[in-house]
Order: C-alpha cells, then sequence, then structure tokens
C-alpha cells in the first residue's frame, strides 16, 4: 500500500520567532528560508505581513528567492492583514495566505466580543478576500482546543465552501492530551461535509511536553498537514519539533501511514543555524539533534553499539546530518574559495564591501585557529550582516586585567554614531568589567536576562559564541557575539543587543496567537 505525503509547514520564522528576543533580520529570515527550502519542507510560513513594514519586507524578500517551497503569511481575518499577505507573497512561484480567527467561547466573548454568528461570517468573509490573491488558502481556529465541536464543524464546513483548501486545528494554548485530541481530529473529519477535499493540519504548542505526541496522535487519526519549528522554538514553551516528527515518521514506517519529503541530512545544519541566529542553544540532550543525542555513556551501550549498531540505536547519525561539519577552509584558501563556500551554505551577502569585510575577518579567524568548519562561517557572517547603519555603538579597543585576589579591571573604546568615548570600570570577573565599561558609555538602562556561552566547534582553539538578552521597556532582544577570545565575544554580544535596542524598527504583535 503506497503512503499518503505528510505536509510538513515550517513556521520558524513566524511562530519561532515569536520567542523572547529570538526576532531576526530580514538577512538572518532569508538564510533559514534557503535553508529549509533545501530541506526540502513543503511550506514555509515567513512572517506575519501585517505586524510591521520589516515583517512585509522579509516575506516579500523569501517570496522572491524561495521556489521549491510554498511560501505561506499569516493573516488575521480582516481585509487589511490579508491585502498585506497578498502582496507580499504576490511574487512567490507557490503563495498561500493562512488566515485565522478565535472560535473558543472566551475567546469570542473577551477578545473579539463577537456573537458566533460574526466569526462565521467574518471567517467567511477573509477567505473570499484571500481568493483575491491565491488559491492556496489556509483556515484556523484559534485556541479550537478549547472550541465547542459543533461550532467547529460549523466554521469549518462555511469556509470550505468558502474556498479554503487547508483546515488547521491548533492547539494554540497547549492544553490538549494526545488521546483526546485525536478524537478530536477523527471526530472533525468525520462530521464536516467535504472534509475529504481539504488537508487537515494540526499547530500543537509544548506548554505540557506533548507538542509532538499530539501531533504525531492527530496523524494516525487522520490529519495530513504538521506546523512544526526547528528545535521546537515558539513562544511559551515552544512548538512540536520538526526534526522529531520527521524522524519519529521515518523511524517508526511501520506506524504511520505516510511519508515526508524532507532531506533528513539537512536537519543538523538547520538546527544549528536556527541556534546561532537566534541565540537559543540547543540542550545536549535534545532529542535528534542535541549533542549528546547519539553518544553512549554506558559501557554495556558502547559494546553493544560497537558490536551492532542497532543494539542501541534506532536512527543513525549521518541521516539527520551529524557527519557534515567538515573542515572546509584554512588560513591559506582565497576569497574565492570562501564566496563559494558561503554559497553553498546559502548565504549572501548585499555587496562586494560586506563579502570584503567578512573575508578579512575570517582571514583574522584563521590566523587564531586552524580549522575552520561551517559553523565558525555562519557564526561569522550573523555578525557581518549587521550593517553599518544599524551599528550604533561599535567596539574600537577593549584591555582587561584580571589577577588572582584583585578586582578585574577593563578599559573599554566605543564609536558611538561616530564619536569615541573610552570607560573604566571594574567588575565580578572581566566579563562583568567589560559590560559595566560598556553601560558607562552606552547609558542604556537595560536589564540582562541571559548571558550564555557555547563553544561552536571541537577543540581549545574553537570560537565561543555569547547570547546576550537584554530587556528594556517592552522590548526583549538577543545579542550574538563570536571570537576565540570569550571576553571579545562578550562584549561583541552585548553590543549586538544594544544596536537592535537602538534599532527604530519595533516589532507590532498580533492580536492572537495560532
Amino acid at each position: 500500500m503506497s503512503k499518503q505525503h505528510l505536509v510538513i509547514f515550517d513556521t520558524t520564522l513566524r511562530d519561532g520567532e515569536q520567542s523572547p528576543g529570538a526576532s531576526m533580520t530580514k538577512e538572518e529570515k532569508i538564510r533559514v528560508a534557503r535553508q529549509l527550502e533545501k530541506m526540502r519542507v513543503d511550506v514555509i510560513e515567513a512572517g506575519f505581513a501585517a505586524a510591521s513594514p520589516g515583517d512585509f519586507d522579509a516575506i516579500q524578500a523569501i517570496a522572491q528567492s524561495v521556489r521549491e517551497s510554498t511560501v505561506c503569511s499569516l493573516a488575521r481575518a480582516n481585509e487589511t492583514d490579508i491585502r498585506r499577505s497578498g502582496e507580499a507573497i504576490k511574487s512567490a512561484a507557490s503563495g498561500r495566505i493562512h488566515t485565522f480567527i478565535a472560535t473558543s467561547p472566551i475567546h469570542m466573548e473577551k477578545k473579539l466580543r463577537m456573537t458566533p454568528d460574526q466569526v462565521v461570517e467574518q471567517a467567511v468573509k477573509a477567505v473570499g478576500w484571500a481568493r483575491q490573491f491565491t488559491d492556496d488558502i489556509e483556515f484556523s481556529a484559534e485556541d479550537a482546543g478549547r472550541s465547542d465541536i459543533d461550532f467547529l464543524c460549523r466554521v469549518f464546513e462555511a469556509v470550505i465552501q468558502a474556498g479554503a483548501r487547508t483546515i488547521n486545528v491548533p492547539d494554540t494554548v497547549g492544553y490538549a492530551i494526545p488521546f483526546q485530541y485525536a478524537e478530536t481530529i477523527r471526530r472533525l473529519i468525520e462530521r464536516v461535509p467535504n472534509s475529504d477535499k481539504v488537508v487537515w493540519s494540526v499547530h500543537c504548542h509544548n506548554d505540557l511536553g506533548l507538542a509532538v505526541s499530539n501531533s504525531l496522535a492527530a496523524v494516525l487519526a487522520g490529519a495530513r498537514q504538521v506546523e512544526c519549528t526547528i528545535n521546537g522554538l515558539g513562544e511559551r514553551a515552544g512548538n512540536a519539533a520538526l526534526e522529531e516528527i520527521v524522524m519519529a515518521v521515518r523511524t517508526r514506517a511501520d506506524i504511520f501511514p505516510v511519508e515526508t519529503r524532507i532531506d533528513t541530512t539537512q536537519i543538523v545544519p538547520a538546527s544549528k543555524l536556527v541556534s546561532q541566529i537566534t541565540g537559543y542553544p540547543v540542550q545536549p540532550n535534545k532529542a535528534v539533534v542535541g549533542a549528546n543525542a547519539f553518544a553512549h555513556e554506558s559501557g554495556i551501550h558502547q559494546d553493544g553499539v560497537l558490536k551492532h549498531r542497532e543494539t542501541y540505536e534506532i536512527m543513525r547519525a549521518q541521516d539527520v546530518g551529524w557527519a557534515q561539519n567538515k573542515l572546509v577552509l584554512g588560513k591559506h584558501s582565497g576569497r574565492n574559495a570562501f564566496k563559494t563556500r558561503l554559497a553553498e551554505l546559502g548565504i549572501e551577502l548585499a555587496s562586494d564591501e560586506a563579502l570584503n569585510a567578512a573575508f578579512a575577518r575570517f582571514k583574522e579567524l584563521a590566523d587564531k585557529k586552524h580549522e575552520i568548519f561551517d559553523e565558525d562561517l555562519h557564526a561569522l557572517v550573523s555578525e557581518e550582516l549587521v550593517t553599518p547603519e544599524q551599528e550604533h555603538y561599535k567596539l574600537v579597543y577593549s584591555h582587561v586585567c584580571s589577577e588572582t585576589g584583585e578586582m578585574p579591571l577593563a578599559t573599554v573604546i566605543l564609536n558611538v554614531g561616530g564619536v569615541e568615548h573610552k570607560a573604566l570600570a571594574g567588575g565580578g570577573g572581566p566579563v562583568d568589567a567589560t559590560f559595566k565599561a560598556i553601560e558607562r558609555i552606552a547609558g542604556s538602562g537595560a536589564e540582562l536576562l541571559l548571558y550564555s556561552v557555547n563553544a561552536i566547534t571541537t577543540g581549545t582553539d574553537a570560537q565561543g559564541e555569547v547570547t546576550t538578552r537584554l530587556a528594556k521597556g517592552e522590548r526583549i532582544v538577543n545579542g550574538n557575539g563570536a571570537d576565540t577570545d570569550i571576553v571579545i565575544a562578550s562584549a561583541r554580544s552585548y553590543l549586538n543587543a544594544l544596536n537592535k535596542l537602538h534599532s527604530s524598527l519595533d516589532k507590532v504583535r498580533a492580536q492572537g496567537d495560532i
């Protein structure tokens, strides 16, 4: 019996970006989208076109550059949102509009202040507006998990009749339990007229740690699209993890009557790219993409794996891309080899100036570090993509003195809007002293929420990648910095965050989440 196709709908660039501090620049979004396309994701939800001019521009740019995946924009069920989405995806080879409205009693009454009849009417209108731009329309019932099933049947019947091709039943607040969620999907497919004319989709949040379980239970109940994110990124506890969904379906082909078209060897590269760009590190014991996912500490396990891999491994590490971080460049590599490797990684710099600056930094790194891996290049370019216009604060000089029994002292010189400023500060450690010296100049008043250090590759000469999360008012931003000197990497990370805070491009949050 031939297997049915399971549509993989990736929302890393939309729902994933709603994680605190995980917002990405347009260039970073394009890089992630290209990696998703390389991985053969069916649908890329590139953003929320009406949320901000920046989101609109990013979706438009992704629609122009991605040819093999469908590019989707989210829109509330109003004409303005849908028109913005339609304009954003206009140049896509394959474009989708994903519109939504809340259907649970608490959302309709307290948030929308609409009657059930009005919600049905608005949902139908939304699908009609979307059809002016594309035939590929997805409709979501926000907070479906807490909605009355009779009302869901009524709404879904109406939007299918209006022209929706995909019906999404999201567990918006992560409240569902697998057997109960599967039963809901099964009943909807049985009861809704013309249910066989649409693709049934699920979008699960991980508040109870059940997003993947709920999604897979729904697939067994008839769902044929799963909405997920790389590394399970997403607001609150995150979304269903793409890598876990894909590998569960592939590994347990005896259970699932479906298959995906995903190139699984691109999973680990995608995971590392998203982690580096967003500043959200992957925990070592994370399934599939964690550093320990294929490590065996127990002597009994090691012995078994050496004798026969399948005694303790249900997947091959190379099947998900773990064998890919080979040495690519060294200190004698030329500019053309550097540019070619960036292109192979899906990285395009905007100008020759940007390429020259990145190449200069690559040469500096090659002098310090003998072996340079793909991960090093991603980290180097991520920092390079902060354009000079955005770099209000720039590190000119740093000197740190740290002695046993003495307070560490840091001297920094920053270029602030074209003018150099110098400051000296002490601290509990060299990084603390550096941050305090920077703050004496910047005076941002921001609160440090997170300071995280990760080694990008193996070895004592590995680049340290630092993530700094700052909060000021309602804004939360992540800064990233990488260097073989961890104090310099920390300073760059802090300044990267300050530059993002200084930027006037503030995102507008949607009035609802799927």
